[in-house]
């Protein structure tokens, strides 16, 4: 039987990444590998990563780092302290693995699943086509909030800061999705490290920060089972 492995928050760790799938004994041949998105930065090896995900046909949806990485390729954003991007873009394969993380869409749906990087608005009637359209290289409201979010209110409205907790009428996103009529699919997501490991009923979030020392999580949708490596070490410091 095909398996669905949903991968968190992976940010340039290749080795951990590497020790996940043979943990979880993924077979290029059947499965699928869907990563939660923010497969590059502040880790040792976003080159590595992106060429094995390549190689292994993943999914996947973009995250916010992705989106960095494009736009400080495109030139239409400046690196930031911190960054660990240098080698994927002085890499002599860069254009063609820069072009295929840009295939990624925002958000992928399945009859059971729905995976996003942070959020999903509820101000979007069907997120697959509010986002469908959108060039990962253009800010744009609904790309934000997909890559970046973490609490809103009804309408979709986000807070100034995520931390501390906003007041109300802020909530986490994930509370609206629950309460969304009709819907039954599972979220699948990342983009929360501090909150950690989610596995409620209908949910799933996958940042267990690995690239903060933390570990790799993976949730095989068809077997309901969660695997984990433990990182390597801390290669960046907790950011909110």
């Amino acid at each position: 039987m095909s398996r669905r492995v949903f991968v968190g928050d992976v940010q340039g760790c290749r080795a951990e990444l590497e020790r996940l799938l043979e943990r979880v004994r993924f077979d290029p041949a059947g499965d699928e590998l869907q990563p939660v998105g923010d497969l590059v930065n502040r880790g040792p090896d976003s080159l590595g990563v992106l060429r094995l995900l390549r190689d292994l046909d993943a999914g996947g949806v973009l995250g916010n780092h992705d989106l960095h990485l494009l736009r400080v390729a495109a030139g239409t954003r400046r690196a930031e302290a911190g960054d660990t991007l240098g080698g994927l873009l002085a890499a002599g394969e860069r254009d063609e693995l820069l072009a295929w993380l840009a295939a990624r869409p925002f958000v992928r749906a399945w009859d059971d699943v729905l995976l996003v990087h942070a959020a999903v608005s509820p101000a979007w009637p069907d997120a697959a086509a509010a986002l469908a359209h959108l060039d990962p290289g253009a800010p744009h409201p609904d790309a934000e909030f997909a890559t970046l979010a973490r609490y809103c209110d009804a309408g979709g409205a986000r807070p100034q800061r995520d931390w501390p907790p906003p007041p109300a009428p802020f909530r986490p996103w994930f509370e609206h999705w629950l309460e969304r009529p009709g819907e039954a699919r599972t979220a699948v997501f990342g983009h929360w490290a501090r909150l950690g490991l989610v596995a409620r009923p209908r949910l799933r979030g996958l940042d267990t920060g690995c690239v903060w020392g933390g570990r790799l999580t993976a949730w095989i949708a068809e077997e309901d089972r969660l695997v984990h490596v433990d990182a390597a070490r801390a290669y960046a410091p907790p950011s909110t």
